[in-house]
């Protein structure tokens, strides 16, 4: 290995983060099988690089015996104490065999080898750093899209936005910005797959705590979120502050906080709710914006029924029964409604 290999070896590692040893050790056991392979060599042998010249060594490896049966494998206690007095029965003995050509193998190897650990390296990093972005909001401008599912430029990789994950309506053009929930990190065969939402309510969650001061400080507290990714969303809030109204710091003076989050979500509606301990509280509150009459708990079969004016019957259900649907996922109570 010459001295411009190894420069540009150690160069590369301080540019990709890396150890050189990381580099060093696995090019010394691609080395021992290149040398068997090339040499038609079936010996015990090791190889050591001199991390500062580069020089490689191929070294046989035998144990040292009273009477030798293999020579690939042995050596004679006499001649091992020829080398080193210290040595005795059993002891390994390092001997040099490295072919006068090996250069040139060593060369191929190492660029084979570096490509392919530079390139694993690359793979490893990657997915830690997206690891740790799981449930994170990343920005990334549309590829591709392929079969309806979108890929996305999120910096040093891809994410794919699956398109289950799309909520209903939504339409996506090659070179549109994007906004998307990090759901998962796959290990695959060819890198890190960053799979992306815009349905997960991860991402309410995440645009709430960004625009909204009291969450993010965590004055207020956000309990519960059910949501129909492109159509609707409940959020439940509390506050821990008597004197900040949650669902005020939400929606923001004059409605522009919630405002941004619903722009985000290409007008997804969202109804943010009071929290509450008690059970009829919450699903009153989960109901909005239903006016409730009578509501009466079934605590062993965690059930709610509620009564609520004619006239609102329809405003309670909702849209294919979307409102009763979301408010029961919210509130984990299953609720019956009727009119009284």
């Amino acid at each position: 290995m010459n001295k411009e290999l190894m420069e540009a070896l150690h160069a590369l590692c301080e540019e990709k983060g890396m150890s050189p040893d990381v580099i060093f050790d696995a090019l010394e056991a691609a080395l021992v099988a290149a040398y068997k392979r090339n040499f038609n060599s079936s010996q015990n042998v090791e190889v050591f690089i001199d991390r500062e010249t580069g020089k490689v060594q191929v070294m046989a490896q035998k144990k040292v015996v009273d009477l030798v049966f293999e020579d690939s494998e042995e050596i004679d206690i006499e001649d091992a104490r020829k080398i080193d007095p210290s040595y005795e029965i059993d002891d390994i003995v390092n001997i040099e065999v490295t072919p006068r050509d090996f250069g040139r193998v060593s060369a191929m190897t190492a660029k084979q080898v570096i490509t392919q650990r530079i390139r694993e390296a690359e793979r490893g990093m990657i997915y830690s750093e997206y690891n740790e972005k799981t449930n994170e909001i990343v920005v990334g401008e549309i590829e591709r899209i392929e079969h309806g599912n979108v890929f996305v430029d999120i910096g040093k990789t891809e994410g794919m936005l699956p398109l289950n994950e799309q909520p209903k309506g939504e339409t996506y053009e090659v070179g549109q910005l994007v906004k998307c929930y990090v759901s998962g990190v796959r290990q695959g065969t060819r890198g890190a797959q960053i799979l992306l939402s815009r349905t997960h309510p991860g991402l309410v969650r995440r645009l709430f705590e960004t625009e909204v001061p009291e969450i993010a400080d965590g004055t207020v507290e956000i309990k519960g979120i059910a949501r129909e990714g492109g159509s609707r969303t409940k959020i439940a809030v509390y506050s821990n502050n008597p004197d900040i109204d949650a669902q005020g710091a939400c929606i923001g003076q004059g409605g522009v906080r919630v405002q941004r989050i619903g722009d985000e979500l290409k007008n997804e509606k969202i109804d943010i709710v009071k929290w509450s301990e008690d059970p009829k509280e919450y699903i009153t509150s989960a109901l909005s914006p239903a006016k409730v009459e009578r509501i009466d708990i079934n605590e062993e079969e965690h059930s709610a029924s509620v009564g609520v004016p004619e006239y609102q019957l329809s405003l309670a259900i909702g849209k294919a029964g979307q409102n009763v649907r979301l408010a029961a996922k919210l509130t984990g109570w299953k609720i019956d409604i009727s009119a009284v």
